[in-house]
C-alpha cells in the first residue's frame, strides 16, 4: 500500500512544458514493474496552470509596434493526463509490464486583443507512449530491467508575429500543421533492494526517439508548402528510491535528468523566414539551451490497514538563459499531498500539488530581454485506481 502511494504525487501534478523542463509531462517512471504479483492501474490527472507576463520594450512597426507594458494574459491552457499499466510475474525471477502514458505535451494560447506582441499565437504538441518493460531478478537484492517504447507525436503552431513587412505575401502570419508520426526507443536499468527495510534504488536510462513529421507550412514566403520536420524527443535518466525510516513510514524520492539542450523543433519555412528577418541564420521554433534536473522527495505513512497518506516536495533549479516565448518559465518548486484507501485487493488513491513556477525572461530578435514573466503557478489533481489479481 505504501509503495503504491508513492506514485500519487507524480500523477497529480504532471507539470506542463514550462514547469518541468521542456515539454515533459509524465516523468517516464517504470515503478509499476516493482509491484507485487499481477497488478493493474488506471490514472487520471488534471493540471491548471496560470502563466502570464509583460512586454518590457516597445517593438518597431516591422515587429508589430506593440508597446512596453502590454500584458500577455494567461497563455497556458488546462490539460488532462491519462495513464494505465499492467504488470505480471511469470515466476519469482521474471516479470513484465505494459505502461501507457502521455510523456510529452504543450498547449499554448495567447489571448487576442491584448496589444502584446504575441497576441493570438498558439502552439500544441501531443504524444502517446506505450512501453513494454521486463525485469529479471538475480536474487532478492539485485535486478536488471529493460524494454522498448513506442511513441506517437503530432504538433501544430500559429505565430502571427513572424512575418515579412514587404513582398507579395507581406503580413501573412506563420502557421504549421503536422501529421502524426511514430517512432521507437528503448530503456535500460538496474535496481538494488533490501526487503527487510523496504529499500529500493532503481536507475533507468531512456533513449531519445526520432520523429519525422510530414508538415504543411504557410507564411510570408509561401502558402501550403510541404516539408518534413525532424523532432527527437530527448534522452533522460531517472533515479528513483525509497526506504523505510520507521514502522509504517517510508521515505521516497527521485532525480530526473533530461537532455533538453539537444532538443529542437525547426520547421523548414520557419527557419528560412526567421533567417530572412534577422539577415542571417534562422532560429528554431522551440529549443532549449540547458538540460534540466528535477528533484522530488517525500514521506508516506500508513495509518491503519485501510488508510495511508503522503507529503512531498519538488524542486527544479532555474538557469541563467532566456526562455522560449512558447514556454516562458524557468525552474519551479512544488508541494503535494496524497492519500490512499485500500480494501482487499483494490486501492483508490488521489493527490493534489501546488507548483510555484520560476520567473523567466524571453528575447525577440535584438531585444534581450523583450518580456518578463513572474508570479505564476499551477495546481494539479489526480486519481488512481489499482488492483492486485
Amino acid at each position: 500500500m505504501i509503495n503504491r502511494l508513492i506514485g500519487v504525487g507524480a500523477l497529480a501534478l504532471a507539470p506542463l512544458a514550462a514547469q518541468a523542463g521542456g515539454i515533459d509531462r509524465s516523468g517516464q517512471s517504470i515503478g509499476v514493474i516493482f509491484e507485487k504479483g499481477t497488478y493493474a492501474e488506471f490514472s487520471f490527472g488534471s493540471v491548471s496552470p496560470n502563466v502570464s507576463g509583460m512586454q518590457v520594450v516597445t517593438f518597431p512597426p516591422a515587429l508589430g509596434g506593440s508597446t512596453a507594458g502590454s500584458k500577455s494574459g494567461d497563455m497556458t491552457n488546462s490539460y488532462l493526463q491519462f495513464g494505465a499499466a499492467l504488470k505480471h510475474d511469470y515466476n519469482d525471477k521474471f516479470s513484465v509490464a505494459l505502461i501507457l502514458e502521455q510523456p510529452f505535451g504543450a498547449d499554448v494560447e495567447y489571448d487576442t486583443g491584448t496589444g502584446y506582441f504575441a497576441s493570438s499565437a498558439t502552439a500544441k504538441l501531443q504524444s502517446e507512449g506505450l512501453t513494454a518493460v521486463a525485469r529479471y531478478k538475480f536474487n532478492e537484492n539485485f535486478s536488471v530491467h529493460g524494454g522498448v517504447r513506442y511513441q506517437r507525436l503530432t504538433a501544430e503552431a500559429f505565430i502571427p508575429y513572424i512575418t515579412l513587412p514587404v513582398g507579395p505575401l507581406a503580413g501573412t502570419p506563420y502557421s504549421a500543421d503536422t501529421q502524426r508520426d511514430a517512432g521507437w526507443g528503448y530503456l535500460l536499468g538496474a535496481a538494488y533492494e533490501r526487503p527487510d527495510i523496504a529499500l529500493r534504488v532503481a536507475l533507468t536510462y531512456n533513449s531519445g526517439i526520432q520523429h519525422d513529421l510530414p508538415t504543411v507550412e504557410s507564411s510570408a514566403i509561401g502558402l501550403a508548402n510541404s516539408s518534413t520536420t525532424g523532432i527527437k524527443t530527448p534522452q533522460s535518466v531517472n533515479l528513483e528510491f525509497q526506504t523505510g525510516i520507521a514502522p509504517d513510514t517510508l521515505l521516497f524520492g527521485s532525480v530526473r535528468w533530461v537532455d533538453w539542450s539537444e532538443f529542437e523543433i525547426r520547421p523548414t519555412d520557419y527557419d528560412a523566414l526567421t533567417g530572412a528577418l534577422a539577415g542571417g541564420p534562422g532560429v528554431a521554433l522551440v529549443s532549449y539551451q540547458d538540460d534540466t534536473i528535477t528533484y522530488n522527495l517525500g514521506v508516506g505513512r500508513r495509518f491503519n490497514e485501510n488508510w495511508a497518506g503522503s507529503v512531498s516536495v519538488g524542486y527544479e533549479p532555474a538557469n541563467s538563459n532566456f526562455a522560449s516565448n512558447l514556454g516562458p518559465t524557468n525552474g519551479n518548486w512544488s508541494v503535494g499531498l496524497g492519500a490512499a484507501y485500500t480494501q482487499g485487493k483494490y486501492e483508490i488513491s488521489g493527490g493534489v500539488r501546488y507548483v510555484r513556477i520560476g520567473e523567466a525572461e524571453t528575447e525577440v530578435g535584438p531585444f534581450s530581454p523583450a518580456t518578463s514573466f513572474d508570479d505564476n503557478h499551477a495546481i494539479g489533481v489526480g486519481m488512481k485506481i489499482a488492483v492486485n489479481f
